[in-house]
């Protein structure tokens, strides 16, 4: 029986986590708008009201706000309180080098979609200082110990360049015929650091950190699971029927505007003309009038009907409509916050995860 060859890290990337994979596509589709079907029917009208890209940004802006890191002394030691401000001193300057606030931001924007996020801490030998950045999650995959989920001992990341961004990254040429998309596959252990390009290994070598420098972290965080929950799920269903209900109920009035001719008890229509100032010459018995779509009340049916949709649909993305500047009240204090506790709620639980995130981000930035 013939040895099977042992497949290299690119082509088991080339395996793993497709379903991950297939529902982080799925998930950015539908906040960027891509929220009906596929198969779309004759004459159908489809309005997109993009309130999933709504809620997401809403959530994340109240999360990030006032969002900053603090130093404090361990102790009251005149010495010890001069390194905890010269220790603050470096992770400012570290931002704001880095633009952390706008890049902490659109990562934030990222781990609520996909459900995950990730950032890499490394040291930039060029411009001689620590560079932090965010790369995609849908490019990377991890490993860990037995049944910790905690304990990573490989990560890889997966992304692509042009042969010339190769060249002036890593110092070697590729041989693809494809010169505007290399596959570039980085492998990082404690110990190792890997570098694959367009599925060749160009450099092995020990890692210059000591560490593996990726912090990626869940958005709301699922038991005993690595990868995460988004926070499209959770409202994808009621934005699909509020579109649905909004397109049908826009479609009832457009043909209210237009009214439809009846006509009973007509057998041809050879003399009937449709055009301004037509004049018809009905036979005996026979009766011509506008159906009007809106008698009887069934539009507020719809209206209500659209209402509830809306309600439903705050109550399971925990944002109320509170906080995006409406009140039925003039409230303020007490009554106030009791309106927003459901979003600060979640902000809170996000926020527990996010100071363990940012102390160990803030860790690696220290230690190069």
């Amino acid at each position: 029986m013939p040895q099977q060859t042992a497949l290299t890290i690119p082509q088991q990337l080339g395996r793993m986590d497709a379903g991950r994979l297939r529902s982080y596509a799925e998930l950015l589709s539908f906040y960027q708008g891509d929220q009906w079907p596929r198969q779309m029917r004759r004459r159908e009208r489809r309005l997109v009201f993009n309130y999933a890209k709504a809620l997401v940004d809403k959530t994340t802006a109240y999360l990030m706000s006032g969002m900053h890191s603090v130093v404090d002394a361990e102790d009251d030691a005149p010495e010890t309180a001069e390194r905890a401000t010269r220790t603050e001193q470096t992770l400012r300057l570290v931002a704001e080098q880095n633009n952390l606030p706008q890049l902490d931001f659109d990562t934030e924007l990222d781990a609520a979609v996909l459900g995950d996020g990730a950032f890499k801490v490394t040291w930039d030998s060029v411009e001689r200082r620590v560079r932090v950045s965010a790369p995609d999650v849908q490019g990377l995959f991890v490993w860990w110990l037995g049944d910790d989920v905690t304990r990573l001992w490989r990560v890889a990341s997966r992304y692509h360049m042009s042969a010339d961004e190769v060249e002036i990254a890593f110092g070697t040429r590729p041989s693809t015929r494809h010169s505007d998309r290399v596959e570039v596959v980085e492998v990082w252990t404690p110990e190792t650091f890997d570098l694959w390009v367009d599925g060749s290994i160009v450099d092995e070598k020990a890692n210059p950190y000591g560490f593996i420098p990726f912090v990626i972290y869940p958005n709301l965080r699922e038991p005993k699971q690595f990868w995460s929950a988004s926070d499209i799920p959770a409202i994808r269903e009621s934005v699909r029927e509020l579109n649905r209900a909004l397109s049908q109920l826009s479609m009832i009035l457009e043909l209210s505007g237009n009214p439809i001719a009846v006509l009973e008890n007509v057998t041809e229509t050879q003399d009937i003309a449709v055009q301004p100032g037509a004049v018809w010459e009905l036979p005996e018995r026979a009766r011509a009038y506008l159906l009007d779509l809106l008698q009887g009340g069934g539009v507020q049916l719809h209206i209500d009907y659209v209402n509830l949709i809306y309600r439903t649909l705050h109550d399971l993305g925990e944002a109320p409509r509170t906080a995006f500047g409406e009140s039925r009240a003039n409230l303020s204090g007490v009554a106030l916050n009791l309106e927003l506790d459901p979003l600060l709620k979640k902000v809170q639980r996000k926020r527990l995860i996010r100071t363990a995130t940012y102390q160990k981000r803030n860790e690696l930035v220290l230690r190069i």
